[in-house]
């Protein structure tokens, strides 16, 4: 697999504490990325999947793995392996892309299906610069969406992620 970084405790890329892989190479190469050095494909260090694998299992403390990048769809293979074995542990997997869901959805590669299947939360759409927002939730810019993949494939299209309400259980019920 070929990576731009990897970051094992991150908080800023999904909920919780997360192993965050920054794969090398993108398409898409967005105005004003935060990331740009990640566009080159031939950029970066090859790293076998299984070093991945064991950051992962590494410090018990991590809650989900999220694949960034670059364009995890570019590496989709070596992603949806590595979210597999994410699954296998116990963790959520969180995908970015610059695509859109519908987009890889409806474009018929095997690869790409199977890291859709192996992602939880899919973040899509192109970073926009004119939309750059640093309120927008695990997002660069505002047209980009959370998508809860559980429901989305239940329901046959997108459907937002909401987060849960972190202290629900501490109201207490209404009588």
């Amino acid at each position: 697999m070929r990576i731009a970084n990897v970051v094992t405790d991150s908080i800023v890329d999904g909920p919780g504490l997360r192993l965050t892989v920054f794969v090398q190479g993108c398409p898409h190469r967005c105005p004003g990325c935060h990331n740009p050095e990640t566009h080159d494909p031939a950029g970066g260090t090859e790293r076998p999947v299984e070093v991945l694998q064991a950051l992962l299992t590494a410090n018990p403390l991590v809650e989900g793995l999220t694949l960034s990048g670059g364009e995890p769809f570019q590496q989709a293979e070596a992603c949806g392996a590595l979210a597999a074995f994410a699954h296998q542990q116990g963790l959520n997997v969180w995908t970015y892309t610059g695509y859109r869901y519908e987009e890889l959805a409806a474009a018929g590669r095997p690869d790409w299906d199977a890291l859709l299947r192996e992602t939880d939360v899919l973040v899509d759409g192109p970073f926009l610069e004119i939309l750059k927002s640093y309120g927008a939730l695990f997002r660069g810019s505002t047209n980009q969406r959370l998508i809860d993949m559980k429901a989305t494939r239940a329901a046959g299209q997108a459907v937002l992620w909401t987060r849960p309400d972190p202290l629900a259980h501490f109201q207490r019920p209404e009588s």
